[in-house]
């Protein structure tokens, strides 16, 4: 019983990052409206909330070994409570970026340190199941987090949307007092020696897809909600609906991860990124029919969400046969390089619509889709695990 109870609040800090990260997307006109600036330059707040984020997890997360594992994850969401709280009251774009700035240093290691309990506190044979279960929680903030946000931003404010999540943190918090794993292992070591991991090529191979593959998702993530209002044509009652099936596709996509971590894991990925990588190029010539082009938007964001259990517990895998002093640091791999791609995608989205029309994001996914593929493909050749997982 106390199992399932801990892995529910486990999705549930999964669910609370994932509105405090992306609910951004969301609102950002909004945002751009009341501060008067573009959104190129709001969309900087994606980019540097992901930079932040990939910089501060593995420090982090490599030096609170130091501590009891339990006491440093409570300390992190009182944290997160106050930069949260801090971007609900933002009265401006440097106050809103500061705040983004503070939430992003710690959200990390949150969910990296949940991910590690996770694999602790689940039978082995559900590992896989749970640690979808955990990415899903991401993508079930986009089902009802991200609608809730937008529709709470356009009918009273976007400060609004931000103190809902303030709301669930409170919540979290208590319930993370109660259930929280207190004897998880730890080793504890150097920075350096943690850092080590970074030696194995099949870890270079593998963060650099998910950057890839992030870089990717972003490129047109960014700016979803012009592409589906003025790309696309949808008005902002449909673009709520839409936002909330894209949500329910993102779970289905974990949830086939999970599948597939079962099934052979990396060595099933290859197929499903040379695909993804054909939408994105055919996704600007069908956008004048949005019924299409919403079709193609589905079915990347299964794409987009079924690597995540596969590599984690690859990164896991690796670390607990050869580098055990460096399982926090492999636990918050996905997270780190996933917010590098993000910021990077984030970054080449606001640079392109600068200088060439929205609806050629597509052709600037396909790149970073194309890079994905190829490094799965060499990386499946390379990694001989979970073939039977």
């Amino acid at each position: 019983m106390k199992y399932r109870l801990q892995a529910i609040i486990f999705v549930f800090v999964a669910f609370m990052l994932g509105c405090n990260e992306y609910m951004i997307v969301g609102v950002l006109p909004d945002i751009a409206h009341e501060y008067l600036d573009s959104l190129g330059k709001l969309g900087l707040l994606v980019t540097v909330f992901a930079l932040v984020y990939a910089i501060f997890t593995p420090i982090i997360t490599s030096m609170a070994n130091r501590w009891r594992r339990h006491h440093v994850l409570l300390v992190l969401m009182v944290i997160f409570f106050i930069g949260n709280t801090w971007t609900a009251m933002a009265p401006n774009f440097i106050s809103m970026l500061l705040s983004r700035i503070l939430t992003a240093s710690v959200a990390g290691a949150i969910i990296s340190m949940v991910l590690v309990m996770a694999s602790y506190v689940a039978p082995r044979e559900k590992r896989a199941s749970l640690v979808s279960w955990v990415f899903a929680g991401f993508s079930i903030a986009s089902v009802i987090g991200i609608p809730i946000g937008t529709v709470i931003s356009t009918t009273l404010t976007w400060h609004d949307s931000f103190w809902m999540i303030s709301g669930i943190t409170i919540i979290v918090f208590v319930a993370l007092i109660w259930l929280v794993p207190r004897d998880t292992p730890q080793f504890k070591s150097t920075l350096s020696k943690q850092f080590v991991l970074f030696k194995d090529s099949r870890i270079i191979l593998g963060v650099s897809f998910i950057v890839a593959i992030c870089a990717a998702d972003y490129t047109i993530y960014t700016y979803i909600r012009p592409l589906i209002t003025n790309e696309m044509g949808f008005d902002n009652t449909w673009l709520n609906w839409l936002l909330f099936g894209m949500g329910i596709f993102f779970i289905i996509g974990n949830k086939f991860g999970g599948y597939l971590a079962d099934r052979g894991g990396i060595h099933r990925l290859s197929g499903i990124y040379a695909a993804m990588t054909v939408l994105f190029l055919i996704f600007g010539p069908v956008l004048p029919f949005k019924w299409g082009a919403i079709i193609i938007v589905t079915v990347l964001c299964i794409a987009f969400s079924c690597y995540g259990s596969s590599t984690q517990l690859m990164f896991l895998d690796i670390a607990e046969k050869q580098y055990p002093q460096s399982l926090d640091l492999a636990s918050s791999l996905n997270s780190i390089f996933a917010n590098i791609g993000i910021s990077l995608g984030s970054f080449t989205a606001s640079q392109a619509v600068t200088f060439t029309a929205m609806k050629n994001l597509g052709y600037v996914g396909a790149v970073y889709g194309l890079l994905a593929t190829i490094l799965i493909i060499v990386l499946s050749k390379k990694y001989t695990g979970m073939r039977n997982y």
